[in-house]
């Protein structure tokens, strides 16, 4: 049993690997393109005004978050509920890799509201989805504006017709739930896969349940709304915080980061998506004629904004919501035992 215990810890060990390293590189590039020595000159740029009116444009992106996701439940939880998960979940990416985060935040939503971490998780995949296509259809809108840039055309319309394609397949998925399930039923009777009938298939029907936005077209233009609130929301704190570095800045500017900003940290990284947040946005920068010193000052003021109010929120959730605590130290001992299917 212990060698099986330790077997296990190094093989989560090794999956964090390919994340830190890509983390380790973009800081490395960083350091390289960037002169640190002048980045705190470039930092004292920022004034309280900017600071609190990113720190006001964060607040209300969390809350548009909170309402797609409501959105995507359904109404089975109440906006606030989702917007203590919302940033309980920030606050465990900010902790633990591979988008940890995503899978607390629905194990202590579905808690709240009775509901099956796997039908919760689906919603969140839904949402990822949404993201995704917003991110490319930002960089479309902007690329002509960007010189040099045709490159990254023919992989933003690739993105975004692998996001439709994904996004058709589940809506197919969903209005067709119970040949599917059924479907699965038959093989597993068919070949006597206990593990399939008695494993899979239930949380399989959790996950069909979970698409329900999907076959609601009213639940679903809601949730499209709030994400493209939440999309509004968080541009214009980009371009805001962009001001005092580069006065000249056009809106438009803001809009361009922000995509290549959703592109890049969805690589893997290290927690808090550290390295590739600042890279991503300094390499847009860069391609605006921003110097990358003041791009990095902008990167880092940014992500510190956000890591502080999503880490305090995410702080505050755990601790107005005492059962939460033992929630996820459950979580965390099933996660270890790879048996998250409750």
């Amino acid at each position: 049993m212990k060698q099986e215990s330790g077997a296990r810890k190094s093989f989560q060990w090794l999956r964090w690997l390919p994340g830190v390293a890509i983390s380790l590189l973009a800081i490395g590039i960083l350091f390289r393109v960037a002169n640190w020595k002048d980045v705190g000159v470039a930092l004292s740029a920022y004034r309280w005004p900017f600071i609190m009116g990113s720190l006001l444009l964060t607040l209300s992106f969390l809350w548009a978050r909170a309402w797609a996701w409501t959105a995507l439940l359904e109404g089975q939880a109440r906006p606030i509920q989702a917007f203590w998960a919302i940033n309980q979940g920030y606050l465990i990416n900010n902790l633990l890799p591979l988008r940890a985060g995503e899978l607390g935040r629905s194990v202590l939503l579905g808690y709240q509201i009775n509901q099956s971490p796997v039908r919760v998780l689906s919603t969140v995949v839904i949402e990822r989805i949404l993201d995704l296509a917003f991110a490319a259809t930002l960089l479309l809108s902007t690329l002509p504006l960007v010189v040099g840039m045709a490159w990254a055309r023919t992989v933003s319309w690739l993105t975004l017709a692998i996001i439709l394609a994904v996004l058709v397949m589940l809506i197919v998925l969903s209005r067709r739930q119970e040949n599917t399930l059924r479907f699965f039923d038959n093989v597993s009777q068919r070949w006597r896969w206990r593990f399939l009938r008695v494993v899979v298939l239930p949380q399989l029907h959790h996950l069909m349940q979970g698409l329900g936005a999907l076959r609601n077209p009213r639940a679903l233009w809601k949730a499209l709304f709030w994400v493209g609130v939440s999309w509004g929301l968080a541009v214009c704190n980009y371009y805001l915080m962009l001001l005092p570095l580069a006065p000249h800045a056009r809106f438009w500017w803001g809009v361009f980061a922000d995509g290549v900003l959703a592109m890049g940290i969805a690589l893997p990284s290290a927690p808090a998506a550290l390295g590739t947040f600042e890279a991503s946005l300094v390499a847009a920068l860069a391609l605006l004629g921003v110097n990358s010193t003041a791009a990095l000052a902008y990167a880092i003021t940014l992500h510190f904004l956000q890591f502080l109010v999503t880490g305090v929120l995410g702080l505050l959730g755990f601790l107005r919501q005492r059962h939460s605590l033992q929630e996820w130290g459950q979580w965390l001992q099933l996660r270890e035992r790879g048996n998250l299917t409750q």
